[in-house]
């Protein structure tokens, strides 16, 4: 990390023309299992990883909050008071959008100085790893320090999910912003998205010998389009017809009475939530009772769900999942959002570059770009760093 620390303050003071006050960080996010259950306030299972979004910060002696990056060309500027969801738009949407979330909960932006920002990043942008909430929750650290807001980490996370729903216009749920700001080393962080309470659960993957895989197949998605929506609207209509205000009210003793009561392919949506909350429960009462050896068939069946009853996977994803597990994967599956992005599998330490070999060469012989792989580790969340 200290590289684009650097590398962070050296574009600051290029582009700003003077040293910043502070260096903030926060990860990207894997999530181990528990998929499209977030919005539906189920259970979820991400961890914090070890790529993370660097922010340089410095207060302005105005209102005016500026924003620029390493990945794109445009130097996005805004007075404090003209902050609303209507005048965002492109990548600074995700920065700008947390400053306007923040006057949402409380920070008088007419009191505080405005800042300028730059911004870095090691998260991979596409690719299910949640680059958005690393931007959100780095900005979000680093601006409650600045203006003194005091806000708790838990707040942060509602203040970063405000600004994807408003500010950039994807109707995700609070999971990301959860892991990238409550993350710890070698721990899962088991998130009840309707209470928003969360533990943090031992991995202990290097103590079985074990590691996780990150697949990025190269094929772009985006929240803010129509798939993620749809399924969102299906779920919406899977509670009405079954008369409860969240999908969280069902469990799987319900399946048979929701077979009659919605049409199939809501019915298979409304399936996949029902049982991926279930598996991010035996999950956790797995790792917690007999350790990550045990959770294989549970990531394995999590895919096979999103395939089939969500419908959310690519050829890519499933390629990549069926290819780890033919080749040694304890267990495997799709991440993300779905249509497009990454797929993980759990691997023995000894097993990872047969498997990447193999996952190349089956991405060939079917046609397909050539997948970018690498290992991620469970890493602390959102901090300052300097």
């Amino acid at each position: 990390m200290n590289d684009i620390r650097d590398e962070v303050a050296a574009g600051f003071e290029e582009i700003h023309g003077r040293a910043p006050l502070g260096i903030w960080s926060a990860p990207g996010r894997v999530n181990l299992i528990g998929e499209h259950t977030d919005y539906n306030q189920g259970f979820v299972l991400p961890f914090a990883i070890n790529r993370r979004t660097v922010v340089a910060l410095g207060p302005r002696d105005d209102a005016t909050i500026r924003v620029a990056s390493a990945f794109a060309d445009e130097l996005a500027s805004i007075e404090l008071a003209d902050l609303a969801p209507s005048r965002l738009d492109g990548w600074s949407a995700y920065p700008l959008g947390v400053a306007w979330a923040l006057g949402q909960h409380g920070a008088d932006l007419g009191a505080v100085p405005g800042v300028d920002i730059y911004i870095e990043s090691t998260v991979p942008v596409g690719a299910g790893l949640s680059s958005s909430a690393a931007i959100e929750s780095a900005v979000a650290i680093a601006l409650d320090e600045v203006w003194r807001l005091g806000l708790d980490r838990q707040t942060l996370a509602k203040v970063g999910r405000l600004a994807e729903n408003e500010a950039v216009g994807a109707p995700t749920g609070i999971m990301d912003q959860s892991a990238s700001l409550l993350g710890r080393e070698d721990h899962a962080v088991f998130l009840d998205c309707r209470s928003l309470q969360s533990e943090l659960v031992e991995l202990g993957f290097a103590e079985a010998g074990l590691e996780l895989l990150i697949i990025d197949t190269g094929v772009s998605h985006s929240h803010a389009t129509g798939g993620y929506a749809a399924r969102r609207a299906s779920c919406e209509a899977g509670a009405a017809a079954m008369g409860v205000s969240s999908l969280r009210d069902l469990t799987v003793d319900d399946l048979p009475r929701a077979r009659t009561a919605m049409d199939d392919e809501t019915f298979r949506r409304v399936r996949h939530v029902i049982t991926e909350n279930q598996r991010v429960l035996d999950t956790v009462a797995a790792l917690r009772a007999e350790g990550p050896l045990a959770i294989g068939e549970l990531l394995d069946a999590s895919h096979v769900s999103m395939r089939d009853d969500f419908e959310i996977s690519v050829p890519e994803l499933d390629l990549a999942v069926e290819t780890a597990q033919a080749n040694g994967a304890i267990g495997a599956r799709m991440t993300g959002g779905g249509f497009g992005g990454a797929a993980i599998a759990l691997v023995p330490t000894e097993g990872v570059s047969r498997i990447q070999v193999a996952i190349d060469g089956a991405f060939a012989e079917h046609g397909f770009g050539q997948p970018t792989m690498f290992t991620v580790t469970a890493a602390g969340g959102a901090s300052r760093d300097r």
